[in-house]
């Protein structure tokens, strides 16, 4: 009960006028008239959205100012990898020497201790009841303020039981929030779409806190279009057939696709042009004597150590250690690491050819090239590595001269692909195959019920046997179990899986799902269940995506039956042989897909790895092209649009504004006075200012699309069809995609309900899931929130 907005902050660390902006608006979001307010937000939870080190710089000063002032005893910073917890104690004691820390992995609490830092592992092995008697335990009420490093990815891996255990305040540190349907960081933090409760952007943080980059387009024939054997002269055809002629038949392909490049196909004079690229126009220090501190992003180990091979070789000039790879299975990774990030001397390696272990997180403040030799589609990702040059360095090219921009050798077309894609859909968030097993299983065990058939309804008690058994046998030691332990005792009893409800469907998915251990099988028959239980939703749904199921049982059958020399397959050459024919799937019964499934599951361990094994060619590639591009945006597009979005964002309680929120009708002059507001005539423009950068649309409208609807008011317009309790699993889940899209757009296009994702459960889409009433009911639903968002 105290305003943190009074507090004075006098931190050195706050010196920046950007960090004292951060803290005023965190401060704001803290406190309202005196008492804990967060913005509504009942997990106590802020997102703070910066780049480069402000991440750092704002929650250290965040501290501060709640250590001075009493708020907080102790406080816990979690990252997902050792080097990220060493690299933010590090940057933390500059900032607040004064306070004590510790890392968890090598270090002991005791009651002094302000700052604990630790990885996710090591925090819920002290969290879980089985734990050394020499460790303290960690209660619920031990810190008061947790940190979360990699907000926008750490929340929703299987860690996220930490957040849910201990009750404190959540601060998440982010520099790319994702905001797709089911993985979205803003909703989670309690903040509207695009709205963190702060954030400093790149294109606000360039020049003065963070470099610019300039990107270079680095091309090949093979890296863009692949080898095609007729492209090639007769020296290199010769080449060509030695390696990719099949000993058995004596054919070969007639070419090898680009995106077999660098993933089992390494071809030397590719790598070795691109290796001459960077070094001839890569930034260089010493004079232009050699080359800056430079980050290789490699495909997999294979193409690192090629990369590595390809560089010794052609430049053995260079001294030892020069280049190094950078793998988890390097045992001197985290050395090699250390040393790269040296912020004052140019230690070796001076290039580092890193696979997934320099993406994000590493502070690198000396690197001046970073060359993208694979594919990168997350959006956020590609932000992430971008930023891995940005830091400021003062005198990496000697006395007075510092870094001011950064290359980018792209090689796999990523700037194009994101200048195209400028929103950057990001993948869904990919849940544990045990629980993916377990959801499916849940899904078809009602599915099954609701065929009415009795084969169908004996299989559908079957499968619930297996999830009662699963829930039945949890450990009620494990704190996971212990925090959901109302629902594991209530579905611990077998009868309560009979009859189950929508909302019982709910519950299970988001309190059980979770908990069950893998089976103690090989990864690849997990995997090959979770296959064929969705063979058989699509089987029960008739999507079109069961052909593709069909053609990749038909390909493991075949392989399987070169292999009858291991007496386990032969013992089921009848059902494989089966399998190989399309006819064999033309009349599948429900229980001989589940008998399919028991047969083969243990049998595909024995299968090579499908991926092709490594081969390694050195036939001529074309010249390589070199072009320079436009630096993409990172954040938000032009500076009015902006303005106008932060605008509506900022005054979210504005009479109009509110309304269109909440899905409230809002009348004419309602809308008048918010464009009396809005548009200004000064920063935020005028009405025709409007109309040309964002054309005709009703202005209540456009503000949906930024705020999107509240989620309350989204459940309250779908109520009759969620309280009812009678839905199927696909209805129920058709109706959830619903409410999720128009809490991120705001509205919906009724034509959307029969296109992806809304035809994922039934390829007609609403009328294929709902009868001809129901649907006209959702319609007019949807027309009533378009037509509250549509006045004007």
């Amino acid at each position: 009960r105290m305003d943190i907005r009074k507090a004075k902050v006098d931190t050195q660390i706050a010196g920046r006028p950007y960090q004292i902006e951060a803290i005023q608006r965190v401060n704001e979001s803290l406190v309202t008239d005196g008492d804990v307010g967060l913005r509504g937000n009942k997990r106590h939870a802020l997102l703070v959205m910066a780049t480069g080190s402000g991440k750092t710089r704002v929650s250290a000063a965040l501290v501060d100012v709640l250590f001075k002032h009493n708020w907080v005893k102790r406080v816990l910073f979690l990252a997902d990898r050792n080097a990220l917890v060493r690299q933010a104690k590090k940057r933390f004691k500059e900032f607040l020497g004064d306070l004590s820390s510790i890392d968890l992995s090598e270090e002991k609490e005791n009651d002094t201790t302000r700052l604990v830092f630790s990885t996710y592992p090591s925090m819920m092995n002290r969290i879980d009841r089985v734990h050394n008697e020499d460790e303290r335990f960690y209660g619920v009420g031990h810190f008061d303020l947790i940190i979360v490093d990699e907000a926008h990815r750490s929340v929703y891996n299987r860690y996220q039981a930490i957040f849910e255990y201990f009750d404190a305040m959540i601060v998440g540190l982010t520099a790319t929030p994702k905001e797709s349907i089911d993985h979205n960081t803003f909703e989670l933090f309690g903040c509207s779409n695009d709205d963190p409760t702060y954030a400093f952007g790149l294109d606000e943080a360039v020049p003065t806190y963070l470099n610019p980059y300039k990107n270079i387009d680095v091309a090949t024939d093979f890296l863009r279009e692949g080898i095609k054997y007729k492209h090639l002269s007769e020296k290199e055809k010769k080449k060509y057939e030695q390696t990719f002629e099949d000993k058995a038949t004596g054919l070969f392909p007639e070419e090898i696709g680009a995106n077999a490049m660098n993933k089992w196909l390494f071809n030397k004079d590719t790598v070795n042009k691109v290796l001459d690229a960077l070094m001839d126009l890569g930034l260089k220090i010493e004079g232009g004597d050699k080359l800056g501190r430079t980050i290789i992003f490699a495909v997999n180990q294979k193409h690192a150590e090629f990369i590595v091979d390809c560089f010794v070789e052609r430049y053995p000039e260079q001294p030892s250690g020069f280049v190094s790879m950078v793998h988890n299975q390097v045992s001197h990774a985290q050395s090699l690491i250390d040393s790269f990030c040296d912020e004052f001397t140019e230690n070796l390696p001076q290039i580092a050819v890193s696979v997934d272990m320099m993406d994000t997180g590493v502070d690198a403040p000396r690197v001046l090239n970073l060359a993208f030799f694979k594919v990168v589609r997350s959006y956020a990702k590609f932000w992430q590595m971008i930023g891995r040059g940005t830091r400021l360095c003062p005198d990496v090219f000697g006395p007075n001269k510092p870094k001011d921009h950064f290359l980018i050798f792209d090689v796999c077309k990523n700037f194009e692909f994101f200048d195209i894609n400028k929103k950057g859909r990001d993948g869904s968030v990919i849940k544990p195959i045990t629980q993916q097993v377990f959801e499916a299983r849940l899904q078809l065990s009602r599915l099954l019920a609701e065929t009415g058939e009795i084969e169908n309804l004996e299989l559908s008690g079957t499968t619930l046997d297996m999830l009662h058994h699963a829930i039945s046998i949890l450990d009620r030691n494990r704190f996971q179990v212990d925090m959901n332990l109302r629902y594991v005792e209530e579905f611990s009893r077998r009868d309560r899986w009979n009859n189950l409800s929508a909302d019982d469907v709910y519950q299970i998915e988001e309190h059980l799902s979770a908990l069950p251990v893998p089976e103690s099988i090989n990864e690849v028959a997990r995997r090959f269940d979770l296959m064929m239980l969705k063979l058989q939703l699509a089987n029960l749904l008739m999507l079109s995506s069961e052909k593709n199921y069909h053609e990749n049982l038909i390909n493991i059958a075949e392989e399987l039956s070169q292999k009858y020399t291991v007496p386990q397959i032969l013992r089921s050459q009848k059902l494989i042989e089966q399998m190989k024919d399309p006819e064999f799937y033309s009349d599948l019964s429900q229980k001989k897909l589940d008998n399919t499934r028991k047969e083969i599951r243990e049998l595909v361990q024995f299968l090579e790895e499908r991926g092709k094994n490594p081969i390694y060619t050195d036939i001529a590639d074309s010249d390589v092209l070199i072009t320079s591009g436009e630096p993409l945006v990172a954040y938000g597009n032009e500076i009015y649009k902006k303005r106008v979005e932060r605008f509506i964002r900022e005054h979210k309680h504005q009479l109009t504004i509110s309304k269109l929120l909440s899905n409230e009708p809002v009348t004419t002059d309602e809308l008048q006075q918010l464009e009396d507001i809005l548009f200004d005539g000064g920063e935020r423009g005028t009405k025709d200012d409007y109309i040309k950068e964002f054309g005709t649309q009703p202005l209540g409208q456009f503000v949906r699309n930024i705020l999107g609807l509240d989620v309350e008011a989204a459940q309250q317009a779908f109520a009759d069809f969620l309280q009812v309790g009678s839905l199927r699993a696909d209805q129920m889940t058709f109706i959830k995609n619903i409410i999720t899209y128009l809490t991120k757009n705001g509205t919906i296009d009724r034509h959307m309900l029969f296109e992806s994702p809304f035809t994922d459960m039934n390829d007609q889409g609403l009328l294929g899931l709902f009868d001809d009433a129901d649907a006209n009911k959702i319609i007019s639903i949807i027309n009533e929130i378009n037509g509250n968002a549509e006045v004007g």
